[in-house]
């Protein structure tokens, strides 16, 4: 069966933008995108290829994560170019030889898209040309339940991603989202959150006067949430 693919030539995906739909195959079989995961937040990432090193300790790394992302409401999904024999088999060799980073006989349960003609890739900004014009670079896209584009990562074929950092992201975009605020620099969750500037000079007034919040300026004005308010918010119910 052909993916079917719906984009506007020349132009690629932003924050912001609706996550471009396509269908394809993958190793837990068939999916539309984003259609088969509405209502959850998406993390789509890309590798450049299978059977490398880099890739290998990501894979695992995102295994070991999958019942925190499910906590979150967040489901995973992974690219590569190449073919589903091949993701398969190398699923295989994760599982019965690699042992890092204290994770052994790891299974991964999440799905892997094949793109053999690039088309998705191509479609969602993940090749680089002047990186490669057959491998993606280490892209990942923050998708949420509505199938909006919210954060977009890139890193290099060398690079290994910071898990720790795609947490922190993920948390921050639903505490933002659960309780209309911003995070400021280097923020981790039970660290105080920002307020949004007041419009008015009436809220500006008011702001100043308000003893609940540190206001450093009319303009910025920290808030504590604290870290089990925020989790009681957005962890996912069962």
């Amino acid at each position: 069966m052909t993916d079917c693919i719906q984009t506007h030539e020349n132009t690629l995906p932003l924050i912001g933008d609706t996550a471009p739909y396509f269908e394809a195959n993958t190793t837990n079989g068939r999916v539309k995108f984003p259609e088969d995961f509405r209502g959850h937040w998406v993390i789509l990432f890309s590798h450049p290829m299978d059977f490398t090193p880099v890739c290998t300790s990501e894979f695992m790394a995102f295994q070991s994560m999958m019942n925190e992302f499910e906590k979150f409401n967040t489901k995973i999904i992974g690219l590569s170019i190449g073919a589903i024999t091949s993701h398969l088999a190398w699923f295989q060799s994760i599982h019965d030889k690699i042992i890092f980073n204290g994770w052994k006989n790891v299974n991964i349960t999440f799905p892997v898209i094949e793109d053999l003609d690039m088309r998705i890739s191509k479609l969602y900004g993940m090749i680089h040309h002047n990186a490669s014009d057959t491998k993606t670079v280490r892209a990942v896209f923050f998708i949420d339940p509505k199938g909006i584009i919210r954060t977009i990562l890139y890193y290099p074929q060398t690079t290994g991603r910071n898990m720790a950092e795609i947490r922190r992201i993920l948390i921050a975009l639903q505490t933002t989202d659960a309780f209309k605020v911003s995070t400021p620099v280097n923020w981790e969750v039970g660290l105080p959150v920002i307020e949004s500037a007041p419009k008015t000079l009436s809220e500006m007034q008011k702001r100043l006067k308000d003893k609940k919040l540190n206001v450093l300026t009319w303009f910025f004005a920290l808030r504590q949430i604290p870290k089990s308010k925020i989790y009681e918010k957005i962890i996912k119910k069962n």
